[in-house]
C-alpha cells in the first residue's frame, strides 16, 4: 500500500509540475489565435470564440521574422556543438588532472562563473571591433569557444569524475593518448550530460538579447530576441500578433527540449 501511495503521490507531483510549465505555453498559443487588437485571454475566456490563424501570417508584415529565425538558427547550429565539444574537453581535463590541479581548476571555474557578464561587455566589444567582427554573427558564436559558461564545464567534470578510474588506467595501458581516452572511453559514457548541455546551450544562445544589441547594427542580421523587441515597439497593443510571434520563437527550443528528452530516455533508460 505504501509503494502504491508513493507512486500516486509521485504521479500527482509530476502532473502538477507539468501543469505549471505548460499553462503559460497554453495561454500563449490560445492568445495568438484571438482576433487582432484583443487583450490576452484571462481565466474566463481562455478558448477564443474563433481561431484567427492569420495572426501568424501578419507577423511577417511587421518584421522580417523569417530572417531573424534564420540568423538565430545559424548561431545555434554552430555554437551548440562547439559548446558541447569544448565543455567536454575542459571537463575531461579537470577530471583527469592531479587532485591539486583539479581543485585549482574547479576554483578557477567557479570564480569565472561569478564574474558578471556586464563586466565583459566593453572588453569584448573592443576586441571584436579590433578584429573587424562587429555587425557579424561571429561575436554571438564566439562564447562557444570558451564553452559559453563555466557551468557546462563543471557539469562535464562532475560526470567524468564519477567514472571508475580503472577505465582510464586500462585505456592508458592500451597506449591511448589523452584525446583517445576521451574519444573512446569518456565521451561515449557522457551522452546524458552532453544532451543536457546541448539543450541548455541552445536556450542560452537562442534567448541571447544583449549580444545582438551590442554587436549587430544591420537589420538583416538581427536575431529573434531583438526581433520580438522590435515587434513589441511597432505593435505594443496588438497582443495576438505579439503572441503569435512568441509562439514561433518559442517553438524551436521547445522542440529541441522534447527531442533531447526522448533521446535521454532511450539512451539511459531504454524507454522508447
Amino acid at each position: 500500500m505504501r509503494s502504491s501511495a508513493r507512486r500516486s503521490l509521485r504521479g500527482f507531483l509530476i502532473v502538477a509540475l507539468a501543469t505549471v510549465f505548460v499553462t503559460p505555453l497554453l495561454f500563449m498559443v490560445l492568445g495568438s489565435l484571438r482576433a487582432p487588437g484583443l487583450p490576452p485571454p484571462d481565466g474566463f475566456e481562455l478558448v477564443p470564440q474563433g481561431f484567427t490563424w492569420s495572426n501568424y501570417r501578419n507577423v511577417f508584415a511587421f518584421v522580417p521574422l523569417g530572417t531573424y529565425l534564420t540568423n538565430s538558427l545559424i548561431v545555434v547550429a554552430i555554437a551548440v556543438p562547439v559548446t558541447v565539444l569544448v565543455a567536454s574537453w575542459a571537463g575531461f581535463a579537470i577530471a583527469v588532472a592531479s587532485p591539486r590541479a583539479r581543485r585549482r581548476l574547479i576554483a578557477l571555474s567557479v570564480v569565472a562563473l561569478m564574474i558578471p557578464l556586464s563586466a565583459l561587455w566593453v572588453p569584448r566589444f573592443v576586441l571584436f571591433k579590433w578584429l573587424g567582427l562587429v555587425d557579424t554573427l561571429w561575436p554571438l558564436i564566439a562564447p562557444a569557444l570558451m564553452a559559453t559558461t563555466p557551468f557546462y564545464v563543471l557539469l562535464f567534470a562532475l560526470s567524468y569524475s564519477r567514472l571508475p578510474s580503472t577505465l582510464f588506467e586500462a585505456a592508458r595501458l592500451e597506449n591511448l593518448s589523452p584525446f583517445g581516452i576521451w574519444r573512446k572511453v569518456a565521451w561515449p559514457l557522457s551522452a546524458p550530460v552532453a544532451l543536457a548541455v546541448a539543450v541548455l546551450a541552445f536556450g542560452w544562445h537562442w534567448a541571447n538579447f544583449i549580444d545582438p544589441l551590442l554587436y549587430l547594427t544591420s537589420g538583416d542580421k538581427q536575431t529573434v530576441s531583438v526581433g520580438l523587441r522590435a515587434l513589441q515597439t511597432l505593435e505594443p497593443t496588438n497582443h495576438p500578433i505579439l503572441l503569435a510571434a512568441s509562439v514561433m520563437v518559442t517553438a524551436p527550443p521547445v522542440i529541441a527540449f522534447l527531442a533531447a528528452q526522448r533521446s535521454f530516455f532511450v539512451k539511459t533508460l531504454g524507454v522508447r
